[in-house]
């Protein structure tokens, strides 16, 4: 637990596994959020089953995701003629920032603590950029983690002024080709329902939707 992005009054409640079982467990949560001194709190998104104990606590959903997963075992070669891609270096932070809040709508905008928590968030991380092929500034980026035999594609940007340039595209592969090197048999990526110009590079980059998507709830404390 801690605070949501740049938020500092709003919590952000994000579950390593899937084992609060019940709403006494949520409520138990949610008063120590209290007494820590935020007014509200937003979960990170949640499988059908494991939203079950706070819906039941007086949680609502604030967003509906698809959830997609990518098998591995057939990755695109990754063109580097297509869209330049390099390691990200500390410098670009403010310009991948910039990317950010350029890409999403203000509620979905990392800002400087979500990036941070990102690149924390698995226990390898892939943090690359996209730029024009003589100019290294960052008109993209993605960060890609892997735990074990699981990838995750946790962040792709793209700013406005650069899509439909294969800059999505190439740093997707270039991530899910790393995450297969690694040894993960699998990559998930969420997006919001709304997205469908997210959803069909997902979907054309070999992604599958699953069955049952992810919900962010939340909660007025």
């Amino acid at each position: 637990m801690g605070p949501w992005r740049e938020h500092r009054d709003v919590a952000h409640l994000v579950l390593a596994t899937e084992n609060v079982s019940s709403a006494a467990a949520v409520d138990e949560c949610v008063a120590r959020l209290r007494r820590d001194g935020y007014t509200s709190v937003v979960t990170s998104p949640l499988t059908p089953s494991a939203a079950v104990p706070f819906l039941a606590a007086g949680f609502a959903r604030r967003e509906r995701l698809h959830l997609l997963a990518h098998p591995l075992d057939d990755v695109a070669v990754f063109d580097p003629e297509r869209a330049a891609v390099r390691r990200a270096w500390r410098g670009d932070r403010p310009a991948v920032l910039e990317v950010d809040a350029r890409a999403f709508s203000p509620s979905w905008q990392l800002g400087a603590a979500g990036l941070r928590e990102a690149l924390r968030a698995t226990p390898s991380v892939r943090f690359r950029v996209g730029h024009h092929q003589r100019d290294p500034h960052p008109v993209a980026y993605a960060v890609t983690g892997r735990a074990g035999q699981q990838g995750y594609l946790q962040r792709l940007a793209v700013h406005p002024s650069a899509r439909g340039r294969g800059f999505g595209r190439s740093l997707i592969e270039d991530g899910l080709r790393w995450a297969r090197r690694g040894g993960a048999r699998r990559c998930l990526v969420n997006t919001q329902e709304d997205n469908h110009g997210a959803l069909a590079l997902y979907e054309g980059c070999g992604f599958e939707r699953l069955p049952s998507g992810l919900a962010v709830l939340g909660a007025d404390l």
